[in-house]
């Protein structure tokens, strides 16, 4: 709908004024064979009734309206016309261009947006404060934002049945592939690929660890302690082919020549240096594993790598 012509001031010249609801024009648009031009709300309501134009009936359709030339928009931006707040007690006369930066500053706008000074530090209509409680409002909008959060978490629910779901079938498939691995070597080779790629992935999600003093190092952990580590490797995602192996590797029995006594270690402490450890999450211990240490000599390392347990020192 156009803008009321009462609100400007002189004469409008007729080429401005739309013909389907006699206002000043409002964001127009015009036919392209006949260039009748009208408001783009007042023009594509029309034509979703009756596909012509309202002056000479010719035919039209919404993908052929274009923008009006720019020497009417120009007409059009030089009229001067009251605030849309006039009735509100605003005095302001403005070209109809710089209409809709003014009523967002408006003073005398009763929708602006206002802070309530009352404290609840909501922003509300100006023509509202006055009914404005905070203690209602503040319910209203605690009540709204719990509905979201029980949405929240049935979708949370909901995703987390899919996710479990989806890890028995990978399971299942996992022990199928294994069960198929004795008998078919292409098989073999796909199940060994999907547990190299399942362990970078895991080791890949660890944080990174910086081992600070090597001398408070554990070579011979209790069952206590190991049940602990092991339990914390399973709750970080651990995959379940590698986890018992990594556990034997926590002990000196199992270790690498280059750390099977402690004289070889205290010889081969320098070479500690090259190792990228990795957190075992909450614990002081950390995993060098064998896919994060390629370049690390054979003599230090084992697969699929080792559990090294700290009394301190580690970041």
């Amino acid at each position: 709908m156009g803008f009321e012509i009462k609100r400007f001031q002189g004469d409008v010249d007729e080429e401005l004024i739309c013909p389907i609801c006699s206002g000043v024009l409002e964001d127009p648009l015009q036919a392209p064979a006949c260039e009748h031009a009208f408001c783009r709300a007042c023009i594509t309501e029309w034509i979703s009734r009756q596909p012509t134009c309202p002056v000479d009936r010719q035919a039209v359709t919404s993908s052929q309206l274009r923008p009006v030339p720019r020497i009417l928009r120009n007409l059009l931006s030089r009229l001067c016309t009251k605030c849309d707040n006039s009735p509100h007690g605003c005095n302001a006369v403005l070209k109809l261009d710089s209409l809709a930066s003014h009523l967002v500053e408006c003073e005398y706008n009763p929708k602006r947006p206002m802070p309530c000074e009352a404290g609840c530090g909501l922003v509300i209509p100006k023509d509202e404060l006055a009914e404005h409680n905070c203690v209602r409002e503040l319910r209203a909008l605690i009540a709204t934002h719990q509905g979201k959060l029980n949405d929240y978490e049935q979708e949370l629910a909901e995703q987390r049945l899919v996710i479990n779901e989806h890890k028995r079938e990978l399971v299942l498939l996992k022990e199928f592939m294994r069960a198929m691995r004795l008998s078919n070597p292409t098989m073999r080779a796909l199940a060994d690929q999907m547990e190299r790629e399942e362990v970078v992935r895991w080791a890949n999600s660890l944080t990174r660890a910086r081992v600070t003093r090597w001398g408070g190092m554990i070579s011979t952990p209790d069952d206590v302690l190991q049940m602990m580590i092991k339990r914390s490797l399973s709750e970080s995602g651990c995959p379940p082919h590698i986890i018992d192996d990594l556990m034997e590797n926590c002990h000196e029995r199992r270790w690498p020549p280059g750390l099977s006594s402690l004289e070889t270690r205290q010889n081969n402490r320098r070479l500690y240096e090259k190792y990228v450890c990795k957190r075992v999450p909450g614990k002081q211990a950390v995993l060098v594993l064998h896919c994060d240490n390629t370049h690390v000599d054979e003599h230090m390392m084992v697969e699929p790598g080792l559990v090294m347990i700290f009394a301190h020192g580690i970041e």
